[in-house]
């Protein structure tokens, strides 16, 4: 369901169309709560995740409201609000997951909501050269006009002092928020481990941006990483994250 939400804004051109289809998966998580789930496969597999898991239906709710607030493609206001975002669509996914684990535990809880922040942050730096040559920019508004950058500038891909400041703060804020997600690792429950493995990920892209210099155009950090799945492995070796 997540990358059918995710795709949605990729794949129209007019925003009646994505409202239509996100108001269509509204509608299935209601009737998969109603154990009348549509005839659509992933329909059929998520009713049957939820009678399995018993999931909550709230982060499936939050999902789709904020991915459907977010079809415009509009800048973040500010850093919070893309916190926010992040919060209602990353951080609740690692909710639901958590469940499928069988974790209900405050502190993992605690752990996710800031893992989910760090993720939501880095996907928008990962995906600002896309978004840069469709001519659009979503990155922070309050952090651009702190080092006095236009969304011009990143239309135009330029490279200078100031930019790499932007994306210096933004990427500053997805490690503060792994760092707090670390500070719970000792009262989070092991079997909930699993479900910030993703963290690896992030930790290769805050590390790659930084050997570059935050120069977010860098050819480098649009290549993929083949050392993901050993770095994967030695974290679930360790039993961390």
């Amino acid at each position: 369901m997540w990358n059918w939400l995710r795709q949605i804004k990729d794949s129209i051109t007019q925003k009646t169309t994505g409202l239509m289809r996100m108001q269509f998966w509204r509608k299935a998580v209601e009737d998969i709560y109603c154990d009348n789930p549509p005839h659509q496969p992933v329909a059929v597999a998520l009713w049957r995740a939820v009678k399995r898991h018993n999931l909550t239906k709230m982060w499936f709710t939050k999902i789709i409201d904020e991915r459907e607030k977010n079809l415009d493609d509009r800048a973040y206001r500010n850093i919070q609000e893309l916190e926010t975002y992040a919060e209602n669509t990353q951080s609740a996914l690692l909710y639901l997951t958590l469940e499928m684990l069988g974790v209900r535990d405050i502190h993992a809880d605690h752990a996710a909501s800031h893992v989910g922040k760090a993720h939501g942050i880095v996907t928008c730096l990962r995906a600002t050269p896309y978004h840069s040559a469709r001519r659009k920019v979503v990155l922070p508004m309050d952090i651009c006009m702190l080092h006095g950058v236009s969304q011009e500038d990143f239309i135009r891909g330029k490279q200078e002092k100031n930019v790499r400041d932007v994306i210096y703060d933004i990427a500053s804020q997805a490690h503060i928020h792994l760092e707090h997600a670390r500070s719970f690792r000792k009262k989070v429950p092991a079997k909930a481990y699993p479900a910030f493995y993703c963290t690896v990920a992030l930790d290769a892209y805050l590390y790659n941006i930084r050997k570059v210099d935050f120069n977010i155009f860098h050819p480098s950090l649009q290549k993929r990483s083949t050392l993901l799945p050993l770095y994967l492995y030695i974290r679930s070796w360790k039993k961390t994250y």
